[in-house]
């Protein structure tokens, strides 16, 4: 039989190598189909290459695969970090004026500066539609947009805080026996004597310690804001509220707040209603204890008196008003005029006693505090005595329906009919004065 010539192209035409290729070639040739799986059809090849599949056109090819759902394919590709659900939170009235990271320390806790600065940087953070930054003051009414936080580890759920009131049911009700006033912005009370305002070394009783005692509907403790001295009683002023407390704190720091104070001194001064302008320091020696007069280092200290009433030249029941707020102003005032307070052994020593009946306790006490209320109107409140002052005005026979003086702004100015006709009187003296003075001059120019 005659062999049959080689394809164009095919193996047997390279090199003249023979058709069947390398060993491994031939042996996969001469083996027989294994019979596993379906078969593949009729193989064309063309000499010993390999049969091949032509490629599906692109169109068969996703004609063949499901259609994707048509909300996956409009989905957003946010950039990294962004996130598409965002929280709406409108700003209270106890948070306005603060800066917007401190108003994320109290509502959203668990969010950190660092994820609120990196908000910020991205857009992400703003108040009323414009970008904010972590340090903007926030105003009441205003809208922050806030995205969720990142997802982060399951941790073990930390048991919510509660407020545990660590006081028995006979301090809470001392400690709102105290209370004279009372609305949703503030609380005043009337401290007694011998209670400090705040602990100190050996003082465990003292008003910071009974303020769980009056939360009464709030959900927050009061606040204090200013301070009275352990022996002085009298009107002390709580805040309910962040808010009302930076309001009160304001009103005390820029002297529009009116504090006024009744007191009992030594001696009678001889100027009824007078200044005492004298700059105060702590004296060296007491540990800040004690303070002086110090006229090149102090600081500045003004307070203003008037005297009641008087019982002789043994004693004078006096109202004082601090313009300034330096530590034992009153009593350091009073005491280097030389009419110190009486009961105040501190800074007048031997001679701020009484003989008698007179009580040997600090004769001052706040009678009256006046601030501006945070939602409008005024905090005015009155403070009775405590029984040992009551008592001591009364040995002295004092009348206690002169003490409540009107403040220089209570006191109406407009000119009465009395005061019209003496001002007449006055002009018209003045203008026959005048005319009797252009008369003499004439004369004496004429003899001239």
């Amino acid at each position: 039989m005659k062999g049959r010539p080689p394809a164009k192209g095919g193996a047997g035409s390279r090199g003249g190598k023979p058709a069947g290729g390398r060993p491994s070639d031939r042996k996969s040739a001469d083996r027989k189909p294994s019979g596993r799986g379906k078969p593949s059809g009729p193989r064309k090849s063309d000499g010993d290459k390999p049969a091949f599949r032509p490629k599906a056109p692109a169109a068969a090819k996703s004609a063949a695969k499901p259609a994707a759902p048509a909300a996956a394919a409009a989905k957003p590709n946010p950039a990294k970090g962004v996130s598409l659900d965002v929280r709406q939170f409108r700003v209270k009235a106890d948070d306005d004026g603060i800066r917007l990271d401190r108003w994320f320390q109290r509502h959203l806790p668990d969010v950190g500066f660092n994820l609120v600065s990196r908000w910020s940087r991205t857009g992400q953070l703003r108040v009323d539609g414009a970008r904010a930054a972590p340090g903007d003051r926030i105003v009441e009414g205003q809208t922050i947009r806030v995205p969720p936080a990142e997802a982060k580890p399951e941790a073990v759920a930390k048991p919510r805080r509660v407020r545990v009131i660590d006081l028995t049911e006979d301090e809470i009700a001392y400690a709102q026996e105290m209370v004279i006033h009372r609305d949703e912005q503030a609380i005043v009370i009337n401290k007694p004597p011998g209670l400090a305002t705040q602990g100190g070394t050996k003082t465990d009783e003292h008003v910071d310690k009974l303020l769980d005692g009056l939360l009464f509907d709030a959900e927050s403790r009061p606040k204090l804001v200013h301070r009275l001295d352990k022996d002085t009683s009298g009107a002390l002023l709580l805040a309910r509220s962040s808010r009302s407390a930076a309001h009160f704190a304001k009103a005390f720091s820029s002297r529009t707040a009116r504090k006024v104070y009744w007191a009992l001194v030594i001696g009678v001064p001889s100027i009824s209603d007078g200044m005492i302008e004298l700059p105060l320091a702590k004296q060296p020696g007491t540990g800040g204890e004690k303070m002086h007069v110090d006229q090149e280092e102090g600081l500045p200290a003004r307070t203003r008196y008037r005297v009641i009433e008087r019982a002789g030249n043994r004693a004078a029941w006096v109202e004082l008003q601090p313009y300034t707020g330096r530590t034992h102003q009153l009593r350091v005032h009073l005491a280097a005029i030389g009419f110190p307070i009486v009961g105040d052994g501190k800074y007048g020593g031997k001679d701020a006693f009484l003989s008698g009946t007179i009580s040997r306790k600090m004769h001052l006490h706040a009678r009256r505090i006046r601030v501006d209320h945070p939602d409008g109107g005024r905090v005015d409140v009155m403070a009775d005595l405590p029984t040992h002052f009551a008592n001591s005005l009364h040995e002295l026979g004092f009348d206690l329906a002169l003490g409540d003086m009107p403040l220089d702004d209570e006191i109406d100015r407009t000119p009465t009919r009395e005061d019209e006709k003496k001002f007449a009187r006055q002009h018209a003296k003045q203008i026959r004065k005048d005319r009797k003075g252009e008369r003499r001059s004439r004369g004496s120019s004429r003899k001239g």
